[in-house]
Protein backbone atom coordinates (compact mmCIF):
# COMPACT_ATOMS: atom_id res chain seq x y z
CA UNK A 1 0.00 0.00 0.00
CA UNK A 2 2.98 2.42 1.01
CA UNK A 3 4.74 1.54 -2.19
CA UNK A 4 1.63 2.14 -4.27
CA UNK A 5 0.69 5.72 -2.67
CA UNK A 6 4.62 6.73 -3.19
CA UNK A 7 4.52 5.78 -6.46
CA UNK A 8 1.22 7.55 -7.37
CA UNK A 9 2.26 11.00 -5.68
CA UNK A 10 5.63 10.11 -7.32
CA UNK A 11 4.51 9.84 -10.65
CA UNK A 12 1.83 13.10 -10.11
CA UNK A 13 5.44 15.11 -9.45
CA UNK A 14 6.79 13.64 -13.08
CA UNK A 15 3.81 15.10 -14.40
CA UNK A 16 3.74 18.46 -12.87
CA UNK A 17 7.33 19.02 -13.99
CA UNK A 18 6.59 17.83 -17.64
CA UNK A 19 9.23 14.65 -17.33
CA UNK A 20 12.12 17.49 -17.28
CA UNK A 21 13.83 15.29 -15.11
CA UNK A 22 15.77 13.76 -18.32
CA UNK A 23 14.48 10.76 -18.05
CA UNK A 24 11.89 9.66 -20.89
CA UNK A 25 9.56 6.62 -20.71
CA UNK A 26 8.98 5.30 -24.23
CA UNK A 27 4.90 4.36 -24.62
CA UNK A 28 5.17 0.81 -23.52
CA UNK A 29 6.49 1.57 -20.39
CA UNK A 30 3.90 2.71 -17.31
CA UNK A 31 3.65 3.49 -14.03
CA UNK A 32 2.44 0.27 -11.50
CA UNK A 33 -0.30 2.39 -11.49
CA UNK A 34 -1.30 2.60 -14.35
CA UNK A 35 -0.46 -0.93 -14.84
CA UNK A 36 -3.28 -1.85 -12.54
CA UNK A 37 -5.61 0.24 -15.02
CA UNK A 38 -5.67 3.77 -12.60
CA UNK A 39 -6.35 6.77 -14.22
CA UNK A 40 -4.66 10.45 -13.77
CA UNK A 41 -7.70 11.42 -12.12
CA UNK A 42 -7.78 8.54 -9.35
CA UNK A 43 -4.25 8.88 -9.06
CA UNK A 44 -4.82 12.71 -7.68
CA UNK A 45 -7.75 11.25 -5.98
CA UNK A 46 -5.60 8.90 -3.89
CA UNK A 47 -3.07 11.34 -3.10
CA UNK A 48 -5.31 14.12 -2.18
CA UNK A 49 -6.87 11.60 0.36
CA UNK A 50 -3.53 10.26 1.48
CA UNK A 51 -2.83 14.53 2.41
CA UNK A 52 -5.82 14.73 3.87
CA UNK A 53 -5.50 11.13 6.06
CA UNK A 54 -1.35 12.54 7.13
CA UNK A 55 -3.03 15.70 8.03
CA UNK A 56 -5.40 14.10 10.42
CA UNK A 57 -2.61 12.04 11.84
CA UNK A 58 -0.60 15.38 12.70
CA UNK A 59 -3.24 16.71 14.65
CA UNK A 60 -4.01 13.72 16.70
CA UNK A 61 0.52 13.42 16.84
CA UNK A 62 -0.14 17.19 17.95
CA UNK A 63 -3.23 16.38 21.08
CA UNK A 64 -1.08 13.11 21.79
CA UNK A 65 1.96 15.56 22.38
CA UNK A 66 0.04 17.94 23.99
CA UNK A 67 -1.74 15.54 26.69
CA UNK A 68 1.27 13.24 26.97
CA UNK A 69 -0.09 10.26 25.32
CA UNK A 70 1.65 6.93 23.78
CA UNK A 71 2.68 7.75 20.01
CA UNK A 72 0.92 6.15 17.56
CA UNK A 73 3.01 4.18 14.26
CA UNK A 74 0.29 4.10 11.98
CA UNK A 75 0.16 8.21 12.06
CA UNK A 76 3.82 8.74 11.78
CA UNK A 77 3.34 6.08 8.66
CA UNK A 78 0.89 7.91 7.44
CA UNK A 79 2.68 11.46 7.88
CA UNK A 80 5.53 9.85 5.93
CA UNK A 81 4.03 8.79 3.20
CA UNK A 82 3.19 12.33 1.99
CA UNK A 83 6.50 13.54 2.53
CA UNK A 84 7.07 14.22 6.46
CA UNK A 85 6.22 17.95 6.44
CA UNK A 86 2.20 18.00 6.17
CA UNK A 87 0.85 21.60 6.46
CA UNK A 88 -2.37 21.78 8.34
CA UNK A 89 -5.65 23.52 6.80
CA UNK A 90 -6.58 26.66 7.58
CA UNK A 91 -9.10 25.32 9.51
CA UNK A 92 -7.57 23.23 11.53
CA UNK A 93 -4.85 25.63 12.53
CA UNK A 94 -6.73 27.83 13.61
CA UNK A 95 -8.85 25.21 16.09
CA UNK A 96 -5.34 24.01 17.48
CA UNK A 97 -4.42 27.97 18.13
CA UNK A 98 -7.16 28.62 20.23
CA UNK A 99 -7.27 25.85 22.35
CA UNK A 100 -3.63 26.99 22.58
CA UNK A 101 -4.83 29.75 23.94
CA UNK A 102 -7.55 29.06 26.19
CA UNK A 103 -5.27 26.78 27.86
CA UNK A 104 -2.95 29.71 28.32
CA UNK A 105 -5.55 31.71 29.83
CA UNK A 106 -6.76 28.65 32.66
CA UNK A 107 -3.18 28.69 33.83
CA UNK A 108 -2.99 32.57 34.35
CA UNK A 109 -3.45 34.23 37.34
CA UNK A 110 -7.09 35.11 36.69
CA UNK A 111 -7.97 31.99 35.37
CA UNK A 112 -6.54 30.08 38.86
CA UNK A 113 -8.73 32.55 40.38
CA UNK A 114 -12.09 32.33 38.01
CA UNK A 115 -11.72 28.26 39.02
CA UNK A 116 -12.34 29.31 42.45
CA UNK A 117 -15.94 28.24 43.84
CA UNK A 118 -18.47 30.99 45.12
CA UNK A 119 -15.98 34.14 43.30
CA UNK A 120 -17.15 36.68 41.56
CA UNK A 121 -14.94 38.32 39.31
CA UNK A 122 -16.85 40.93 38.61
CA UNK A 123 -17.92 41.96 41.81
CA UNK A 124 -14.43 42.01 42.81
CA UNK A 125 -13.38 44.03 39.66
CA UNK A 126 -15.90 46.71 40.46
CA UNK A 127 -14.95 46.86 43.67
CA UNK A 128 -11.77 47.20 42.68
CA UNK A 129 -11.99 50.26 40.86
CA UNK A 130 -14.65 51.91 43.55
CA UNK A 131 -11.73 51.94 46.15
CA UNK A 132 -9.53 53.22 43.71
CA UNK A 133 -11.81 56.36 42.85
CA UNK A 134 -12.16 56.71 46.70
CA UNK A 135 -8.40 56.39 46.77
CA UNK A 136 -8.10 59.53 43.87
CA UNK A 137 -10.78 61.38 45.64
CA UNK A 138 -9.06 61.61 48.77
CA UNK A 139 -5.74 62.52 47.73
CA UNK A 140 -7.43 64.94 45.32
CA UNK A 141 -8.89 66.50 48.95
CA UNK A 142 -5.33 65.98 50.77
CA UNK A 143 -3.86 69.68 51.36
CA UNK A 144 -0.36 67.53 51.78
CA UNK A 145 -0.63 66.57 48.09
Amino acid sequence: MAFMVKSMVGGQLKNLTGGLGGEEKSEGEKSPAEAQGMTREEMERDAQFAQRKAERATVRSHFRDKYRLPKNETDDNQIQLVGGDVELPKELAKMIEQDNEEEEEKNSVIGQLSNIQNLDLDSLKDKASATLEDLKQSAEKCSVM
